[in-house]
């Protein structure tokens, strides 16, 4: 405890450097702590966007860019499925049901002189209750009407028996659909749904001769992947027509990125406290110059190398542990709030970021890594200055003083 003491007391005597020290620590814990959970929130909250939809395998035109993520912009090309494709999609998939998509975009006008670009889906009414939900009104195979994504009804002050019109078509709002988030196959949260005919007859040619995409809702998950070969094999024989993915897919897609997201963003973190473990080693190594001739008398009077090893450890592991410390505790409310305002910029306009768990065991194993590497590494750092002071000769010391 005494070689502790003297520890505490030399950090006391030159208080103004152990603080900037200490600072040093704080920012470079925090920085990786509070980087960390926020990296962690934005993986969870990727994973929870998308829709359980783990029965449903989608195929779409192949695209010049293969092995992208889900999303990406280079594979948004006018493409599209023949009658003749899916038709070939459906007996591959048999018996399992094939729901093709009908996808484009118009011109709509809501009432009250508003009005925007919105895009339109097209189904056949006997797969629209086997693909959506409807949280609001009701819809019929044979009522005429559309079905209003939640977002977009909630934008837009809509609800059931509301007029809307397409592309200068008026159309009453049968329903408004169920918030479903980003899922693999469709996302009607700000589209507009139509039936497969209407859809037709209001776009005639100008959305296309094709299909989007084609949902395959399989009945045993376990035979997904069998499912996704036969589609494979009846469909790109001589060259790749389709792509084909499921929900796994996408969900591994989007966490291989969001956590090479968190890496980097720790990494960042990383080297802020690497910046404060150099000014450690900086300042441990003028307190050893500065306490050379105090050296030099502990060590003629009979004080092991070891122990003065203990005491420039000591002040080491102190100023590390202090911002460590202090840094877990800026870091657990600073990762808090980076977390909350990803979460609203991810989920704004929807309810999906509501009740989500900022904090869970990964957070705070963030924040203990942080600590941990904080303390580790400003032991490191004293490593050298302390093991140059225990080998220091007691007459060389003693010359300085």
């Amino acid at each position: 405890m005494i070689f502790l003491s003297f520890a505490v007391r030399n950090l006391r005597r030159h208080w103004f450097r152990s603080l900037l020290s200490v600072i040093g620590i704080v920012i470079g814990v925090a920085a990786i702590a509070s980087l960390g959970i926020m990296g962690n929130s934005i993986n969870l909250l990727a994973a929870n966007l998308i829709s359980n939809v783990g029965d449903t395998i989608v195929v779409t035109p192949h695209t010049a860019v293969g092995g992208t993520f889900a999303g990406d912009p280079r594979t948004a090309v006018d493409a599209t499925l023949s009658s003749r494709q899916v038709d070939e999609i459906r007996r591959a998939a048999s018996p399992n049901r094939v729901i093709p998509v009908l996808q484009g975009a118009d011109e709509v006008e809501f009432g009250r002189g508003e009005s925007g670009y919105a895009q339109i889906i097209g189904l056949d009414p006997e797969d629209i209750p086997i693909l959506l939900d409807v949280a609001a009104g009701e819809y019929r195979e044979n009522q005429p009407g559309a079905l209003v994504g939640t977002n977009l009804a909630r934008e837009y002050d809509l609800a059931p028996g509301s007029r809307i019109t397409i592309g200068g078509t008026d159309l009453r709002v049968a329903g408004v659909l169920a918030e479903r988030g980003f899922a693999v196959d469709i996302n009607p949260d700000y589209a507009i749904v139509v039936t497969e005919d209407w859809y037709t007859g209001h776009f005639g040619t100008r959305s296309g001769n094709g299909y989007a995409i084609a949902i395959i809702r399989v009945g045993d998950i376990g035979e997904i992947d069998a499912v996704k070969e036969a589609v494979e094999t009846q469909l790109n024989r001589r060259e790749d027509v389709v792509d084909i993915i499921d929900s796994r897919d996408v969900l591994g897609q989007y966490q291989e990125i969001y956590a090479q997201i968190t890496v980097f963003l720790i990494e960042i973190g990383g080297i802020s406290l690497l910046v404060a473990v150099v000014n450690i080693l900086n300042v441990m190594y003028i307190a050893v110059t500065e306490r050379v001739s105090e050296i030099g008398i502990m060590r003629s009077i009979g004080v092991l190398r070891r122990d003065i090893l203990k005491i420039f450890l000591y002040e080491a592991a102190i100023l590390g542990a202090t911002g460590s410390a202090v840094g877990g505790a800026i870091s657990a409310v600073a990762g808090y709030a980076a977390s909350v305002a990803a979460v609203e910029v991810f989920t704004a306009g929807t309810t999906f970021g509501e009740g989500f768990a900022v904090f869970n065991p990964a957070a705070v194993g963030f924040i203990v890594f942080g600590m941990v590497f904080g303390i580790g590494t400003s032991i490191l750092a004293g490593l050298y200055p302390a093991w140059k002071a225990a080998h220091l000769l007691p007459v060389e010391a003693m010359r300085h003083a």
